[in-house]
């Protein structure tokens, strides 16, 4: 496998070189340049300047030796000085993984004016939080924050990171991983952690057929994201852990992003934040049959949402889907009417509280997760339990 090689640089205009690459991979480090894994090996800069440039051969990648790597951080997301709560639901996971090798927990924070948020972040007992707290990093921009997060890992060589699946997550988590020729695992559902700190991160497969178990043997540090309502943030407690300041040159900050206004969107009920949820499946024969779940849910003060096939077929809008390509809900009660219970589906749900299923097949994937179970037509026992709840209302 062939790679670019940097020969010395001394004298030469670095802007210019910056300009060599149309994919933007050669970036400035330090007082010189460096391929980052933006690399197409289009080999335009070999062509344009064979005397900086030149084809090397990679050599075979060394063992990694795990002693120097040690401990699970987390990073944490925040926007408006309000922290994500999926970040101290990886807080509470870091500490399980850490606790069965003995590793402490580390949490990064980025932004500017960001030191208040690290009291309520030490309460969730992290052993510390390294900020970087700079005017540059008041806005989410990819290169800068790509920039810091590489300038964490250097200087504390965690062995592990958790990142949540969010949008912004998605977006950085790859960026920084691609930097240190690492895996990462995405939408991960289930964490744990071997002996040799070798985490195994697991997540559905094939269409939910299988559940892939998969791990970073050769490379640290490993990399995983998790969705929100996944885990279960732990209890705030007496914090006991340390706060590090952490500093990074200016010109790593630079950025070809400029934010002129931030316009913040409409905030929508989310069924990621409903305590009752109804659910339709493919149970469900046609879309006038769904008025039936309306009423059900208008009954019950409940939200409703669909399984993916309804979701393709136009009848809910796609931010009402539960599963791993829907949301994530961990409501007190949810109800479905017709749902199989694919592995996709279940993973988006079963951390809810109590799960009552509805469905006539009794060999259906989802009374193995339900906490009560209804063999039988849908048809028949959705306005039959809508009749009990409002006579139930009715009654004096």
């Amino acid at each position: 496998m062939s790679s670019i090689k940097i020969l010395p640089i001394s004298g030469q205009n670095i802007d210019e070189l910056l300009a060599l690459c149309p994919f933007n991979a050669i970036e400035r480090c330090g007082d010189g340049i460096d391929i980052n894994a933006g690399c197409r090996m289009c080999r335009i800069c070999l062509k344009r300047r064979p005397d900086i440039f030149v084809l090397a051969e990679t050599q075979p990648l060394a063992k990694v030796n795990k002693n120097d790597w040690r401990g699970i951080a987390v990073y944490i997301e925040h926007f408006n000085g309000v922290i994500h709560p999926v970040s101290f639901e990886l807080v509470g996971k870091a500490r399980e993984l850490a606790g069965k090798t003995g590793q402490p927990v580390f949490c990064l924070l980025i932004g500017e004016q960001v030191k208040p948020l690290t009291a309520e972040i030490l309460e969730y007992g992290v052993d510390k939080v390294y900020v970087y707290d700079r005017s540059e990093l008041k806005h989410f921009k990819i290169e800068p924050y790509t920039a810091v997060f590489e300038d964490f890992i250097k200087r504390v060589r965690p062995s592990g990171i958790l990142v949540g699946g969010t949008s912004l997550g998605r977006s950085l988590a790859p960026r920084v991983a691609a930097r240190f020729r690492t895996g990462l695992t995405a939408d991960c559902t289930i964490l744990d952690i071997n002996e040799n700190t070798d985490i195994d991160q697991i997540r559905p497969a094939y269409g939910g057929n299988i559940m892939a178990h998969i791990q970073t043997p050769n490379h640290r540090p490993q990399f995983a994201t998790v969705r929100y309502k996944i885990f279960n943030a732990p209890a705030r407690a007496k914090p006991t852990g340390a706060v590090e300041f952490c500093d990074i040159a200016p010109e790593r900050l630079k950025s070809a992003i400029e934010i002129l206004e931030i316009r913040p969107k409409e905030k929508v009920r989310s069924i990621e934040d409903a305590e009752t949820i109804i659910v339709a499946g493919k149970g469900i024969k046609k879309e006038a049959d769904l008025q039936m779940i309306y009423e059900l849910a208008d009954a019950l003060d409940a939200m409703t949402a669909g399984t993916r096939p309804l979701i393709e077929q136009g009848w809910f809008d796609p931010r009402l889907q539960i599963g791993l390509s829907g949301r994530t809900v961990k409501p007190k009660l949810i109800i479905t009417c017709g749902v199989s219970g694919s592995v996709q589906f279940a993973a988006g749900m079963q951390g809810a509280e109590n799960i009552i299923a509805i469905n006539n097949d009794p060999g259906a994937a989802i009374f193995g997760i339900a906490h009560s179970a209804v063999v039988g037509d849908l048809y028949q026992i959705v306005p039959a339990l809508l009749g009990k709840i409002k006579n139930g209302a009715s009654s004096p």
